[in-house]
C-alpha cells in the first residue's frame, strides 16, 4: 500500500485538491492518505473544506495579520518537517504554484519523498508576472518526480527545461472536475448561501462577475481598472458584483474606489458554491483569476483577463478568453462589444474548453497505482 500525503493551503488548491482527495479515498485498498493544509488563507480555505467534507489530518494553521513571503516560506519549511516525519508518506502530492507548494516541495525533497505536481507545466517566462507564482511554478517543477500537466502547451514546457518527459502526463485540469461536481450540487441542492447572495442582486441588470486580487495589479493598475469599471457602469445598464479579496492593499482602495457607486456591488468572499453560482449567472467575468480563465469556459462565459500575460495560453488562442490587463480603454471596448455584439458573444460561449473534459483526477489516480 502506499502512503500519499496530500499538501495545500489556499481556496484555489483545496478546490483543485479536492477530487485528487476524493479519488484517493475512494482507493483505500491501494493508499493510505493523509490531508496536511497550511492555511495560508483560513477563511476562505475553512468554506472549501466543508464543501468537499474534507477533513485534514494535519493543519499548520501558518495565516497572521499581513504575513509576509519570507516568513511565510520559512513557517512553512519548518513545520512541514515535523508532518513529513510522523507521516512518512512515499509520495507528497502539491498543486499549482502558492508559495504553500514551493516550500513544501523544497521540504519534501529535503525529506526523501517522491513529489507528485498537480498543474504543472505552466508558464509566463517572466518572473515577475505573476510575481511569485512564476518562480514557485519553476522551482517545484525541479523538485518533483512526476508532473501531471493539465495540456500538451503545459507538458512542452517542461519538455523545454529538461524534465524527463516519461515522468510528464497529460491530464487536463482537476478544476473541471471540482466545477462539474459543484454545479451539479448546486443545482439539485438549496444552499443559504445563494439565497442570501441573490437577495442581493438586482434581477433588472445582467451580471459582471469581478475579481481581482493579484500583486501585480496592486497600486497605478488597480487605479486604471476601477476607473474603466467606474466609467462602464455610467455607459450601459450592468451591475458589477465583485467578492473582495481581504488583502488589504485591495480591500481599502477598492472600496475608496467604487464606495459611492450602486451599480458595483462589494461583497465578502464568497462560499464555493454561490461563487459557481455566480460565475453561471454572469454575462461576462472580468478577472485577473488563473482558474476561472479554465472554469468559465466550461460555463459558457466570455472572461476579459485583467493582466499583460497569462500563463494558460490556450485560453487564448482557443478564444475563451481577451487579455485586457489595466489598460482602461481595453477594458471598456471589449466589454462593450461583449456587451452589444450578440454574435461575438456567442461565438465565445460556444468555444471548447481546452482544459479538459472531469476526469483529471481519475486519470492521475489510475497512473499513480501503476507507478
Amino acid at each position: 500500500m502506499k502512503k500519499i500525503l496530500v499538501v495545500f493551503g489556499t481556496r484555489p488548491e483545496a478546490i483543485k485538491m479536492a477530487p485528487i482527495i476524493k479519488e484517493l479515498l475512494l482507493n483505500k485498498e491501494y493508499f493510505e492518505t493523509k490531508i496536511c493544509v497550511t492555511a495560508q488563507h483560513r477563511e476562505m480555505l475553512d468554506q472549501v473544506l466543508n464543501f468537499f467534507e474534507i477533513i485534514p489530518d494535519y493543519d499548520l494553521n501558518i495565516m497572521t495579520h499581513n504575513q509576509n513571503l519570507s516568513t511565510l516560506t520559512s513557517d512553512i519549511i519548518l513545520k512541514m518537517k515535523g508532518i513529513l516525519e510522523d507521516s512518512k508518506p512515499d509520495y507528497v502530492f502539491v498543486h499549482g504554484d502558492t508559495t504553500t507548494t514551493m516550500a513544501t516541495s523544497l521540504a519534501t525533497y529535503y525529506y526523501g519523498s517522491k513529489l507528485c505536481h498537480i498543474e504543472a507545466g505552466l508558464r509566463t517566462y517572466n518572473k515577475r508576472a505573476p510575481f511569485p507564482e512564476e518562480i514557485n511554478r519553476v522551482l517545484t517543477s525541479h523538485l518533483a518526480d512526476y508532473h501531471f500537466a493539465p495540456t500538451e502547451g503545459a507538458k512542452e514546457n517542461l519538455i523545454k527545461e529538461n524534465i524527463n518527459p516519461d515522468t510528464v502526463i497529460v491530464t487536463g485540469n482537476t478544476v473541471i472536475d471540482a466545477l462539474l461536481t459543484c454545479v451539479d450540487k448546486v443545482r439539485n441542492h438549496t444552499f443559504q448561501s445563494i439565497e442570501d447572495l441573490s437577495n442581493l442582486l438586482d434581477e433588472d441588470k445582467e451580471i459582471i462577475l469581478l475579481t481581482m486580487h493579484r500583486r501585480e495589479n496592486h497600486g497605478e493598475g488597480l487605479e486604471l481598472i476601477c476607473e474603466a469599471l467606474n466609467e462602464l457602469t455610467e455607459k450601459t445598464n450592468v451591475q458589477i458584483v465583485y467578492p473582495v479579496h481581504k488583502n488589504p492593499n485591495i480591500y481599502v482602495p477598492v472600496h475608496d474606489f467604487f464606495g459611492k457607486n450602486k451599480n458595483i456591488k462589494l461583497i465578502e468572499p464568497l462560499p464555493y458554491e454561490a461563487f459557481v453560482w455566480l460565475m453561471d449567472k454572469a454575462k461576462i467575468i472580468i478577472t485577473d483569476s488563473g482558474g476561472i480563465q479554465e472554469e468559465a469556459p466550461s460555463l459558457g462565459k466570455p472572461v476579459l483577463v485583467l493582466r499583460e500575460i497569462t500563463e494558460r495560453p490556450e485560453s487564448v488562442v482557443a478564444g475563451t478568453v481577451i487579455i485586457v490587463g489595466s489598460n482602461k480603454k481595453k477594458i471598456i471596448d471589449e466589454t462593450m462589444e461583449l456587451l452589444h455584439n450578440k454574435d461575438k458573444y456567442h461565438n465565445m460561449t460556444l468555444l471548447h474548453n481546452p482544459y479538459g473534459d472531469g476526469t483529471a483526477a481519475k486519470q492521475i489516480i489510475k497512473y499513480l497505482k501503476n507507478i
